[in-house]
């Protein structure tokens, strides 16, 4: 009978299989992308197999969760928060989070970068981006972005590391594709736009459409299901 780590294993060795190959189609070296387990709806246990295989970046939604497991596992382990973060769970949230994904308007930053200024540290952040432009999907319209940029700027205790976005839901992998090289599109445009800007990570791609994602530039995946197919709660 197979085990819950082995199981777990086979689907970490197949994700990373599908990195490895994403990443060679498009002549990128493999270490270039991160891979960020989403744990999200896991059982603790099957965190715990994850860690123990080496898995370092953890991706958690609910800030509740968060909160409670990030000190259970030490500091060898890089919690992303990747959720909606309401305004009231920032001050919760930054001390633990070491990266948050979903910074998606500029008055959270600007909230967050207070919060930060309080607690004496500096926020890592990704701002969240809409490039598909789906009412459903948060995040700045990229014209927005363009138009704030001095005002996201002016933040000083939050350091932008990148940009962040999701895939319209498609069977239609085009779909995934034009979104996730607008992200790329934008990021490059956003560096040419400013001296010395540096907006290294790119967010974007899922279980579904990791392959794309990397082919168009991803430095970040984030994956959940994948990793615990065939693993019931």
């Amino acid at each position: 009978m197979t085990t819950t780590s082995e199981t777990i294993r086979r689907n970490y060795a197949s994700v990373q299989q599908q990195i490895i190959d994403a990443c060679a189609r498009a002549g990128r070296d493999s270490a270039s992308v991160t891979l960020i387990a989403v744990v999200k709806y896991a059982e603790w246990e099957w965190v715990q197999a994850l860690v123990a295989m080496g898995v370092t970046e953890l991706g958690e939604s609910r800030p509740q969760q968060l909160i409670q497991r990030s000190p259970l596992l030490g500091d060898e382990v890089c919690w992303h928060f990747i959720g909606h973060l309401q305004r009231n769970k920032i001050r919760k949230t930054l001390p633990v989070a070491g990266l948050i994904h979903s910074i998606d308007s500029l008055k959270l930053l600007r909230a967050v970068d207070r919060v930060a200024e309080e607690l004496k540290l500096t926020a890592q952040v990704l701002l969240q981006v809409n490039v598909s432009g789906e009412a459903s999907k948060g995040g700045f319209a990229p014209e927005e972005l363009r138009a704030s940029w001095e005002a996201v700027a002016e933040c000083r205790h939050v350091t932008v590391s990148g940009l962040m976005t999701m895939a319209p839901e498609s069977r239609d992998p085009g779909e995934a594709r034009a979104t996730f090289a607008g992200l790329r599109n934008l990021r490059d445009e956003l560096i040419a736009a400013h001296a010395g800007l540096a907006l290294p990570e790119l967010s974007m791609g899922m279980s579904g459409d990791l392959e794309i994602a990397i082919e168009e530039g991803a430095t970040m995946v984030r994956i959940g299901s994948r990793l615990f197919e065939g693993l019931e709660r």
